[in-house]
This record gives structure tokens, C-alpha cells and sequence, in this order.
């Protein structure tokens, strides 16, 4: 693993115990430059993952708490008139930070769900005819409890799509948990920043440049095309989501140590790549729609 991503996951495991995969995978969305969506239930660790990742990156955070009456304006910002000047001025919304926690993004209305979609795909704000770029890096972590809960809106498939990534943290191994209930974790506020903006720009770069083969790409199309063709897959997997593959393959390689990806990169980002984008739920941890893909195509 690469000097400075295994510092920062050994700093976000000091907060965050027992969910090394869970972490490198919430980093392997980062260094793609794609959004996270975490689904599970309360008090699992998803506000915990989200601000530590924050703290080790070295990077600026907002927590947003969505709720039933929460206005697109409450995002995005306002332009307020002032009477010295007799302009109108812009005062940003809290979406104006470097990593935004979107906690419980399905307990708010759908309106409200869809004023993070441009935030999300453009990295930029338009608010009567101005255009508000948004800081750089523009990391979204979004969590929501199981839809089977009272009080949630579900996700639209758009907005589903336009997260990279699902996790589910699951309940800790006994052996971080007696840690916790112990008291054995620090403090938020005082893990180091590992990294800075300008470092994690190099890294992003860094894993554009992974290799990947005609014969890796092969066996990702033959992915796409078996959960189009099968009724159970609903629409099947998008051109994005093919994109998704192939980017946090990449980054999966590039966190492993190597130039080039491998059919295991694949395999082992698949299901928290498309398992949202193919309808399945992570409740339970499981992902039976993506591990039936992989199960059904083979490498060659």
C-alpha cells in the first residue's frame, strides 16, 4: 500500500475500529473523486467514518442533519439584498466545504435530495444566473438508515446513481468492540491530517495512470452485458457505473501497490459499486445481486 494511504487508514482505525476494508474502500472512492453513500442503522459509525476520513485527509468538513423540512436554500445558500450597497450578495450554505456529511439524506424530502445533484456532479453552484464553484476537493459522504424505518423518502434512482460508492459498516468484531466499551478511542478532534489538498491531487493523478488491459477490459464489458440481459438485474448496469468499475478498479490496484489492475481488483470493489446501482439492499451486509454476477461471469 502506498506510504501515505496506509497512514491514513492506520489514523482513521484509531477512531473507527475493526473496519479496515470499510475504510479503504471509503478512500478508494476519494481518490476517484466519487461520492459515498453509507446505509445502515443508526449508531454504527457512519457520522464517526465520515469525520475521521475528514481529519486524516487534512481537509474541511460540515455535517448537514437532513430532515423532513430542510430547504434547498439550507444547502446551497442565499443571495440577501444589502441595503448599503442596494446589491445583493451571496452567502454560501454549508455544501461549501471540502467534505460534506449529508446525514440521514433520506429522511428529507425529495426536493431537497435533488439540490445536492448538481453539487454532486458539476462540483458547482447556480443560484438566479451565478455560477458558484464549489472548494476543490468536493468529497460528499451521505448516510441513510434502512428504508424499511419510519420517516425516510427513498433515494431516486438518478441520485442513487450518482453515488460511486454504498458501504455498509455491519456491527464491529468482539474483539473492537470490547476495545470500545472499554474507552479505548480517541478523541475526534485529535487525529492528525496525513495528508492536505495539493497531496491528495498528486494521489488522484496517480491512480489515473494505473494500466488496465484489453483483457481486463473485456471482463468488465462481459459484467455490463450480463446484468442487462438478465431480468432479474432490472435495467442493468449504466455506461457510468461501467466507468465506476473500471475507476475503482484502479484505485484498488494503486492502494494494493501495483500499475496494473487485476481481475481481483474488480472482484473485490464490484459489489460496493453496483450493488445500489442494480437494486440490491446492504442491510444485512450481503450483496447477493453482484455476487451472483460474479459468480456467472467468468475471468477467462
Amino acid at each position: 500500500m502506498h506510504p501515505a494511504i496506509d497512514q491514513v487508514c492506520q489514523e482513521i482505525s484509531r477512531s473507527l475500529l475493526g473496519k479496515p476494508r470499510q475504510i479503504q474502500l471509503a478512500l478508494t472512492s476519494m481518490l476517484c473523486k466519487g461520492h459515498l453513500l453509507i446505509e445502515d442503522l443508526p449508531g454504527m459509525g457512519k457520522t464517526t467514518l465520515s469525520h475521521a476520513l475528514a481529519s486524516a485527509l487534512g481537509l474541511t468538513y460540515k455535517r448537514i442533519q437532513f430532515t423532513s423540512d430542510l430547504l434547498p436554500s439550507d444547502l446551497t445558500g442565499v443571495n440577501i439584498f444589502d441595503p448599503q450597497t442596494r446589491q445583493f450578495s451571496f452567502h454560501p450554505g454549508p455544501l461549501f466545504t471540502q467534505v460534506v456529511l449529508a446525514d440521514e439524506i433520506n429522511r428529507a424530502s425529495p426536493k431537497a435530495q435533488s439540490a445536492l445533484l448538481e453539487a454532486m456532479e458539476e462540483r458547482q453552484i447556480s443560484l438566479e444566473g451565478q455560477t458558484h464553484p464549489l472548494p476543490q476537493p468536493f468529497f460528499v459522504i451521505a448516510t441513510q438508515n434502512p428504508t424499511d424505518q419510519a420517516g425516510t423518502f427513498p433515494l431516486p434512482e438518478s441520485q442513487m446513481d450518482r453515488f460511486f460508492m454504498r458501504l455498509h459498516l455491519g456491527y464491529p468484531p468482539a474483539e473492537a468492540e470490547r476495545l470500545l466499551l472499554k474507552g479505548n478511542r480517541p478523541e475526534r478532534t485529535t487525529l492528525k491530517a496525513i495528508l492536505n489538498p495539493e497531496k491528495i491531487a498528486l494521489l488522484q493523478g496517480a491512480v489515473e495512470e494505473i494500466k488496465v488491459s484489453d483483457a481486463l477490459l473485456d471482463y468488465i464489458q462481459r459484467i455490463l452485458s450480463h446484468s442487462r440481459s438478465s431480468r432479474d438485474f432490472g435495467d442493468g448496469l449504466s455506461p457510468r457505473g461501467g466507468l465506476a468499475l473500471v475507476a475503482a478498479a484502479k484505485a484498488w490496484a494503486f492502494l494494493a501497490g501495483r500499475s496494473h489492475v487485476l481481475p481481483d481488483d474488480v472482484q473485490a470493489i464490484l459489489p460496493a459499486v453496483c450493488e445500489h446501482r442494480l437494486g440490491g439492499s446492504s442491510r444485512a451486509g450481503h450483496h447477493p445481486l453482484s455476487e451472483r454476477i460474479l459468480a456467472e461471469v467468468r475471468v477467462l
